[in-house]
């Protein structure tokens, strides 16, 4: 279990986490959700001991992490695939891990296999792909079986076929009873896996709250449109408090905070062509969005207007990690 109260990390003028309380449950899967610069990876850091909070605590089963010799046996943790040695091979990262904590030798070739870098195994580091590093970074998080897990941005370079892996591992682990605890910038992801979520921007804790909670938030209107002039629509929506046009991707858009009927209204009233309009039911991305709008670091406008429009997904790697390896 994860417990942390008040947490809080100043640089300078920059308040980076703000009196963060939040706990991970054993046997849950919690999905850490921000915007980019919200404070999860620095959240994450002092969970471990690499950052010293300005002021609160955060302890793992009861102690704080820095406390804990042969720590890989207490936590496992992937915080940057690219922290790594690009000249040591893939085995020989590992089996230094392994005796720097005091783990038997067999543990470098189970991990290996269960990420599917077995035949990988030695070549060196410096050649492989996001994805592959991703594998490798799982692989020494998981080499002390570990009661607790941290993630950062675990997705980033996988295919696929390496997402669903994932997916799958992560439900595994805390079936088993472990407390995993995933950073991700992506809500679409995190609906998949996650139990529980907690929500963060500018570093400060916007919802912490089991996921089908929070999936509750959504139960105001949503409204699927298509129009050749979105600014139109955005200018005519101005007329309706809390409405607001989200670009939804392939030439679509989305209205929340309006029904069907207002929308289309507000669109004659205004002279703005519609091509479709669709009432559905707001996605989980969509309720991260709105509670997060007003809490992100750095935000593009979109032709619509000011608000922010989601970040965008990390472009998949072709090839699964036992393919790359072959090549």
């Amino acid at each position: 279990m994860i417990e942390a109260n008040a947490l809080t990390k100043r640089y300078g003028r920059v308040t980076a986490v703000d009196r963060l309380s939040f706990t991970v449950r054993p046997g849950r899967v919690t999905g850490f959700l921000g915007p980019n610069g919200a404070g999860k990876s620095t959240a994450l850091r002092m969970v471990l001991g690499l950052t010293a909070p300005t002021s609160g605590t955060v302890t793992v089963d009861g102690r704080p992490f820095r406390d804990r010799p042969r720590g890989l046996r207490h936590v496992g943790a992937l915080l940057d695939a690219h922290e790594v040695h690009g000249g040591r091979t893939a085995r020989a990262h590992l089996a230094a891990l392994a005796h720097g904590n005091g783990l038997p030798a067999r543990r470098v070739d189970e991990v290996l296999g269960t990420v599917g870098l077995d035949p990988a195994a030695g070549r060196r580091i410096g050649g492989f792909s996001l994805g592959m590093r991703q594998r490798l970074g799982i692989a020494a998080a998981l080499l002390g079986d570990p009661p607790v897990l941290l993630f950062d941005e675990p997705l980033n370079g996988l295919d696929p076929e390496g997402v669903r892996w994932v997916r799958g591992l992560f439900r595994t682990l805390a079936a088993e009873g472990r407390a995993v605890l995933v950073s991700s910038h992506l809500m679409g992801e995190m609906e998949h896996t996650a139990d529980d979520l907690l929500v963060v921007g500018r570093g400060r804790l916007v919802a912490a709250e089991p996921l089908a909670v929070f999936a509750g938030r959504g139960g105001g209107p949503a409204v699927a449109v298509r129009t050749p002039d979105p600014s139109a629509l955005a200018g005519a929506l101005r007329a309706e408090p809390g409405a607001v046009l989200r670009d939804a991707g392939d030439g679509g858009w989305t209205v929340t905070g309006a029904s069907a009927e207002r929308v289309g209204d507000l669109a004659h009233a205004h002279g703005v062509r519609l091509h479709a309009l669709t009432a559905r039911s707001a996605s989980l991305e969509e309720v991260f969005l709105e509670l997060t709008a007003d809490r992100v670091e750095f935000g593009a406008s979109d032709p619509a207007g000011p608000e922010p429009g989601p970040p965008a997904a990390p472009l998949p790697v072709s090839g699964s990690a036992r393919e790359e390896s072959a090549r």
